[in-house]
């Protein structure tokens, strides 16, 4: 953490059993989309029945068309695919690993503030969807995937040669630098197929429920607001205290720490 008093943010959760707001329901709508991107508002109805969430099917599908709205905006890439740099082919297919650090998935978004942008790339693993590596910066480049990528190896450690490392074909995962980095690392390589956002859809959920539970709701105004607020979302909320219904409404630290009783 960067140092800040936990004071300084606030965030309330929402319980299974009270009333969902918009920003809760989208998140639980985004992470069905995530297993099942085809699925209409009606199939979304009821697997959100089954979850013991019973949502009027107006409300609904008016959520259901800001979410698309909002992956229109999402899905004009940062990354840049148009070059002729060597690409690994897709070992990840959206697979969810058994155990952490089987599996990583990588990408970067924008966030917009007045003078321009902020770049954040991310880590998650597949499997619990923590995120365990980020890094921010005001350029879009090498060296911000490199600094996630060894912010992800500071805490975790993946056994070398046992961990896919699944990425987009943007040239900041594609440089012979980042190449050398992965295989310097013992991870294996990854790629989706050129603007295919669903070949990352773990990724790409992560940023949507960034996008919709913070960002637009905080309105950053300088790159202090992103590197002073952005950490706290990503560790205090969602890591340590984020539910997530495909983990059996656990947050991701919790899921790991079952999975690590389980194994013991």
């Amino acid at each position: 953490m960067i140092g800040l008093p936990r004071s300084t943010f606030y965030y309330r959760s929402t319980a299974r059993h009270l009333e969902l707001d918009d920003v809760r329901l989208a998140g639980l709508i985004d992470e069905i989309h995530s297993e099942f991107p085809c699925y209409g508002y009606r199939r979304v109805m009821r697997v959100l029945a089954a979850q013991g969430h019973i949502v009027n099917h107006k409300r609904l599908k008016r959520v259901m068309r800001g979410l698309q709205a909002l992956r229109r905006r999402r899905f004009v890439r940062p990354t840049d695919s148009d070059h002729d740099l060597p690409v690994f082919p897709n070992l990840y297919q959206n697979r969810i690993p058994p155990m952490p650090d089987m599996i990583w998935v990588a990408d970067i978004t924008y966030i917009h503030i007045a003078s321009g942008f902020v770049y954040l790339a991310v880590i998650l693993d597949a499997c619990s969807r923590k995120v365990v590596g980020y890094a921010i910066s005001r350029r879009i480049d090498t060296q911000l995937t490199l600094a996630a990528l060894k912010a992800a190896m500071a805490c975790r450690n993946p056994k070398p040669g046992n961990c896919i490392f699944h990425s987009d074909r943007g040239a900041q995962y594609t440089s012979a630098r980042y190449r050398d980095t992965l295989a310097g690392y013992g991870l294996i390589g990854s790629m989706s197929a050129v603007a295919n956002p669903y070949d990352n859809a773990q990724a790409e959920s992560f940023m949507r429920t960034l996008k919709v539970e913070e960002v637009y709701l905080a309105g950053y105004e300088t790159f202090a607001d992103v590197a002073a607020r952005l950490p706290i979302f990503i560790e205090d909320v969602y890591n340590e205290r984020r539910m997530h219904s495909a983990l059996d409404y656990l947050t991701p630290n919790r899921f790991e720490d079952q999975l690590a009783q389980q194994a013991a």
